[in-house]
């Protein structure tokens, strides 16, 4: 079951709609889905909001703090709210898949993610659900910085609002645990 799900992205709105906030990006939309708004928390220091998704209370959080250091946002909820490592599903951008193309996973290394990473030493563990939003590669690493801070074009906005749609139909039965229908059915795509 998951019952904090965390977007990644940076704050300010010359970042809002950037390959880099895919997170906030879905997090909205979902936000918007369950009629829920958000309101900054300093102790957090995140935005946060809370609705009831199959029956039980889930957390949607927005760390304020810049993609590079949302660990500290996302252990201090974990501990507020007295959320287990395994209850946590962080949703971020992911370079090795395709603009579109999601994947839902248990645990693995950050793979260069520096989100993924600070979160992994903040709570001392890998074992948290990761939702990955493809959205491509610029095909040097040397470009990624740009490329992840820019607005993806209109195909690709397509893709990736199409992308969120799939995950937010999905998202009762992440909360409700049912992780290995999810993931055949995301995957199928």
């Amino acid at each position: 079951m998951v019952s904090l799900i965390v977007g990644l992205g940076n704050p300010g709105d010359e970042y809002k709609k950037t390959r880099h906030n895919a997170g906030f990006l879905l997090l909205d939309a979902l936000a918007d889905r369950y009629n829920v708004g958000f309101t900054y928390e300093a102790k957090f220091n995140a935005d946060i909001a809370k609705c009831l998704i199959s029956g039980r209370v889930v957390r949607l959080i927005k760390p304020q703090t810049f993609m590079n250091k949302s660990g500290l946002s996302v252990s201090t909820c974990a501990n507020y709210f007295d959320v287990s490592v395994d209850e946590i599903l962080t949703v971020h951008d992911e370079l090795d898949l395709n603009p579109g193309v999601v994947r839902l996973k248990k645990g693995g290394g950050h793979g260069g993610h520096n989100g993924l990473r600070d979160i992994i030493a903040h709570l001392s563990s890998k074992d948290f659900y990761r939702m990955r939003v493809g959205i491509g590669h610029p095909g040097d690493r040397n470009k990624v910085v740009n490329f992840v801070l820019k607005a993806p074009n209109k195909d690709e906005s397509a893709l990736l609002e199409e992308a969120i749609e799939r995950i937010i139909e999905k998202i009762p039965d992440i909360c409700d645990g049912k992780f290995q229908y999810v993931m055949r059915s995301l995957h199928a795509d």
